[in-house]
């Protein structure tokens, strides 16, 4: 929960149920998420800021202005708790990108952002881990034991590409915001399911066994934190289809769509202890479910309010976020407890930036050029130019990083006090340096090394599209026959598409598969709600 730092203050209503330093704890927070909003909007068209800088930036003022104010004694406006990031902060925020996730793009190049999302995390994660077990020792720290380090690895592999996501254009360039996207939201939840994944493990005994068991609980958390989140979310569908709570109140429909978004990630989480679930994950997969069936089975005006209602809850969450990392930046207490020198201080920082730097582009470039190997079209690669930008989208750290950092450091059985307050103060750096410093110069690169594309790029896909469909018209136009050795033929055809067209392939089944069985029980676009006057559904969120 949320815990407010005790401020000195001359006065003190006894009769009152909040005291005094809790009501100016909160006027001054929330002062401060108004004038970033403000801030940020003068800001929008400047090249060198963004939303994410600028609350940080504010956050490092008040820091220093609270430092001064409490003569260097604390800064604690708001005591960081994992409870409030994990349970208010984080589920809106992965929902909404869920939620407002570009299905279609995302689907499309679902294998490429598989492979980054998933298989290079895993690679950063063994890099880094591998990076901070060999290096850490020379520079002094000795205390940390094994599950620290591969702590370390799946904290500093959680990436935050909303300074790129601002600056790329869907529709100048959707390959390329299509794999930043769905990397970047994969990515968390790989990352966050990899640092759940340690903590179950026994590594007294670390042998080959232990590896296979972290690799297997991975894949364990990911399906079935998965499967929950669908189930969900078509159960959301199914009683909002059936029951038509339009007819009588919109709000019902937005409040029972918002209660059990949550729903999914609590049940998750209780889960946690039980089955090793993932809430992550399965919000994110909740929130796709319900922007293709539940979002189009309410009225016109509900579709408006859920839209927004998302979209702003999480953008709160996010300037929240950065904005307390900025003020928690110069709490003394920290700094004190760690009691390492400046040098020592820039030794692990540096390490840890250098790690974050090689860990990424070991995958990102080895991955580009792998999945450029299997594709025969020039307009479906990824450049090189691109995947610059795609290892660069990824330097940023941000709030889970933030979080992660305090759940294994802040109650470290293993690491002495001073190491994991040094780990926490090292990672604060590693954040503000990556949010500021990188995220201030990702406009004016990606204007340098001018990714913007034509119109050309966008028609080679969809003509990529209708040669696909006009094969399979053209298998489908044996269907009637009854010859066997045709019959045959039309199916080692439709297993060479696969082979060639994996993912188009898959989707083109999907599709009719999805208007055949599961739109008529679950709804979707299409389905006209049962209220007078309310229009078709809109267009989906794609």
């Amino acid at each position: 929960m949320l815990n407010i730092a005790m401020l000195p203050s001359p006065l003190d209503f006894s009769t009152s149920y909040l005291s005094t330093s809790t009501i100016v704890a909160l006027c001054v927070f929330f002062g401060l998420l108004c004038s970033c909003i403000i801030v940020g909007h003068l800001l929008e068209e400047n090249r060198w800021a963004n939303e994410s800088i600028t609350a940080l930036l504010l956050g490092l003022c008040s820091g220093v202005v609270v430092l001064l104010v409490t003569k260097f004694r604390s800064t604690k406006i708001l005591i960081f708790s994992e409870d409030l990031f994990f349970l208010y902060l984080l589920p809106p925020i992965i929902f909404n990108a869920g939620f407002q996730d570009k299905k279609k793009q995302f689907f499309r190049n679902f294998i490429t952002i598989l492979l980054f999302g998933v298989l290079g995390t895993v690679i950063s994660f063994c890099l880094i881990s591998l990076g901070a077990f060999l290096l850490f020792t020379r520079i002094g720290i000795t205390n940390l034991g094994i599950k620290d380090h591969l702590a370390i690895g799946a904290i500093l592999s959680a990436t935050d590409s909303v300074c790129t996501l601002q600056v790329l254009s869907q529709d100048e360039t959707p390959l390329l915001y299509s794999i930043v996207f769905g990397e970047g939201v994969v990515n968390d939840a790989t990352s966050i399911v990899l640092f759940n994944s340690v903590q179950t493990l026994n590594f007294s005994t670390m042998n080959a066994i232990t590896a296979l068991k972290l690799l297997g609980t991975f894949f364990y958390l990911f399906c079935t934190s998965t499967a929950l989140g669908i189930i969900v979310g078509l159960l959301s569908a199914y009683i909002i289809k059936t029951l038509y709570f339009g007819r009588h109140s919109t709000d019902r429909e937005v409040a029972l769509m918002m209660l059990m978004a949550y729903l999914s990630y609590m049940i998750a989480e209780y889960l946690l202890q039980l089955l090793n679930l993932s809430g992550i994950l399965t919000i994110f997969f909740c929130g796709i479910v319900m922007s293709h069936y539940t979002w189009h089975n309410v009225t016109g005006s509900s579709r408006t309010t859920t839209k927004h209602a998302f979209a702003t809850i999480s953008f709160i969450a996010e300037t929240f976020i950065f904005l307390y990392v900025g003020m928690d930046a110069f709490d003394v207490d920290k700094w004190k407890t760690s009691k390492a020198s400046i040098g020592t201080s820039v030794a692990v920082s540096s390490t840890l930036i250098a790690l974050v730097l090689i860990g990424r582009a070991a995958f990102v470039f080895s991955i580009a050029n792998i999945t450029n190997c299997t594709k025969t079209r020039e307009s479906a690669k990824i450049e090189f130019r691109s995947q610059f930008i795609i290892w660069w989208a990824g330097l940023m750290r941000g709030a889970v990083t933030i979080a992660l950092s305090y759940n294994q450091f802040s109650k470290s059985e293993i690491a002495s006090t001073e190491d994991s307050a040094l780990m926490i103060t090292s990672t604060i750096i590693l954040v503000l340096f990556s949010t500021v410093v990188f995220g201030s110069i990702t406009k004016p690169l990606i204007e340098a090394v001018k990714l913007r594309q034509s119109k050309p790029a966008i028609s080679d896909s969809t003509d990529n599209q209708e040669d696909l469909r006009l094969l399979f018209l053209e298998s489908n136009c044996s269907i009637n026959q009854t010859n066997h050795h045709e019959s045959q033929s039309r199916r080692r055809s439709s297993l060479s598409l696969m082979i060639r067209h994996p993912t188009t392939t898959v989707h083109y089944f999907w599709r009719k598969f999805d208007d055949k069985f599961m739109r008529p029980v679950f709804g979707g676009r299409g389905f006209i709600p049962a209220v007078p006057g309310s229009p078709p559904a809109e267009e989906e969120i794609s």
